[in-house]
């Protein structure tokens, strides 16, 4: 065969790996449920972290 061939089913099976891979990954995310936002009470700690971080605030 030409190696213009080879490379070009090497290439072509690489592609379709990888669109498989793709395709599961999005099923099995997707098979997780509904995305469900972060509760507030999780902000609030947040903000007392980056608070704490930046060192007292001066007026």
């Amino acid at each position: 065969m030409d190696s213009g061939k080879i490379v070009a089913i090497v290439t072509g099976a690489i592609s379709i790996i990888l669109a498989v891979a793709y395709l599961v990954l999005v099923q099995i995310l997707d098979f997780r449920g509904e995305m469900v936002p972060a509760p507030m009470e999780t902000m609030g700690l947040l903000s007392h972290i980056a608070a704490i971080a930046n060192g007292p605030l001066l007026p």
